[in-house]
């Protein structure tokens, strides 16, 4: 049998065999659990309207490559995952699409995907879409998205609101190769998203992070040392790129906290409460590289009196001297004379004491015609679009959104997107 005959006839084959198993309160299948002893590649786990208890636990619920495992809320049903320490988790998953429920009411965390432990052999390709997570019965150290050893992942268009004070609404431990992308991060605890614990090649864009709570992003962390993914690892985080995101309040937006090889780049932070950049270490094993070689380019920030003294906060251990700063606006809002942030680096083309004439801010902080943010970015091949999904123009413009006259950009997703690292 030739080729492309036999790839149709296996394509054809995991269409027809795909097959959809429907749960329901008191169905044949009344939870995840139940529906996934007898899911197979291509099948889809269809949830109807109700509310369904927490604390399922679910190992090796994996498609493939061709054939990927759909868990989804039913079109215009709502599906609500309440209460038990977990709502689910999930471990040793691959090939996973999770679309459209809520979570809300756990006492642990909220959602929980790992790798069963099993440092070499991650988790991976799973998808989180449209989905909501609600606050949560605890708090301390509790995550409304607890992802352990995963790798290629993709969540989008998600909310997630009121976060634990202790804790995380995304916390990463060992992840790679992962996009968040198009959600709403509002009332953080601790951090809207946390990347530690040897996390790297991740892709923060295009989402807004309103009261994002202590550090809206923490770029880094704290992690045991045992529980680095590679094991080994000498830093918390490598390789996070943050791109056109809109942040509004937090402490910190923005901290990179044994961060390595990261750049923060056209993004809009809106007066933050305490400071707009914090540059920390908090593991100092031996070996273990400071805090450093990370970038900050091409963003609006703009102060007031709460974060004017200083700007940044920089802690010991860190290499604050190999950061790179340029092209970034700073505006101090009613201080005209402000001298500019507390750099430990001079900066390239920098833009300080000039508004940046946001429309209607903090609920739109799209620039307005004359801003002096048009056209003054740093030429950069990433973020290729903005913040409402434009292409950048050449010169591109400083913050989330390009000012100058350009054209939409069909936001697609696919799970081709998973290749972007």
């Amino acid at each position: 049998m030739k080729l492309l005959p036999a790839l149709l006839l296996l394509l054809l084959s995991s269409s027809i065999h795909a097959r959809t198993l429907e749960v329901s309160p008191g169905g044949e299948y009344d939870a995840l659990g139940a529906a996934a002893r007898y899911a197979q590649p291509g099948d889809t786990i269809l949830f109807r309207a109700g509310v369904y208890p927490g604390g399922d636990y679910v190992a090796n619920l994996s498609g493939r490559a061709d054939a990927w495992i759909t868990v989804m809320a039913a079109e215009g049903e709502q599906v609500i995952l309440r209460g038990g320490s977990n709502a689910w988790q999930l471990t040793d998953a691959s090939y996973l699409r999770i679309i459209g429920f809520t979570i809300e009411g756990q006492t642990g965390n909220g959602f929980n995907i790992d790798d069963g432990g099993s440092i070499e052999t991650p988790a991976h390709h799973i998808v989180i879409e449209r989905c909501t997570f609600g606050r949560l019965e605890a708090t301390g150290n509790n995550d409304q998205l607890k992802m352990s050893g995963i790798d290629s992942f993709m969540v989008t268009r998600c909310t997630f609101r009121d976060g634990s004070p202790g804790g995380s609404m995304i916390d990463m431990v060992g992840c790679h190769q992962g996009v968040f992308s198009d959600n709403l991060f509002e009332r953080g605890g601790s951090n809207c998203i946390q990347a530690k614990g040897g996390t790297a090649f991740i892709r923060i864009e295009r989402n807004r992070f309103l009261d994002g709570g202590a550090r809206a992003l923490n770029i880094g962390g704290s992690t045991g040392l045992q529980f680095f993914r590679p094991l080994g690892a000498n830093y918390e985080a490598s390789n996070i790129a943050v791109y056109a995101n809109l942040f509004t309040g937090a402490d910190a937006p923005i901290a990179f906290v044994g961060a390595v090889n990261s750049e923060v780049v056209n993004n809009t932070i809106w007066l933050p409460k305490r400071w707009a950049i914090r540059i920390l270490q908090e593991t100092t094993a031996e070996g273990f590289l400071p805090c450093g070689n990370n970038a900050f380019r091409n963003n609006i920030v703009v102060v007031d009196d709460a974060a004017d003294n200083p700007t940044l906060n920089i802690g010991s251990n860190t290499a604050p001297e190999t950061f790179l700063f340029s092209n970034n606006l700073w505006y101090h809002v009613g201080n005209a004379g402000w001298s500019g942030p507390n750099l430990p680096v001079a900066e390239t083309a920098a833009i300080i004491g000039r508004d940046p004439l946001l429309v209607a801010p903090p609920s739109e902080l799209s620039l307005r015609a004359g801003s002096p943010a048009i056209g003054a970015g740093a030429d950069v091949a990433d973020p290729a679009n903005d913040f409402a999904g434009r292409a950048f123009l050449s010169p591109r413009s400083i913050g989330a959104y390009e000012g100058g006259t350009t054209s939409a950009v069909p936001m697609q997703w696919l799970p081709t997107v998973l290749d972007l690292w």
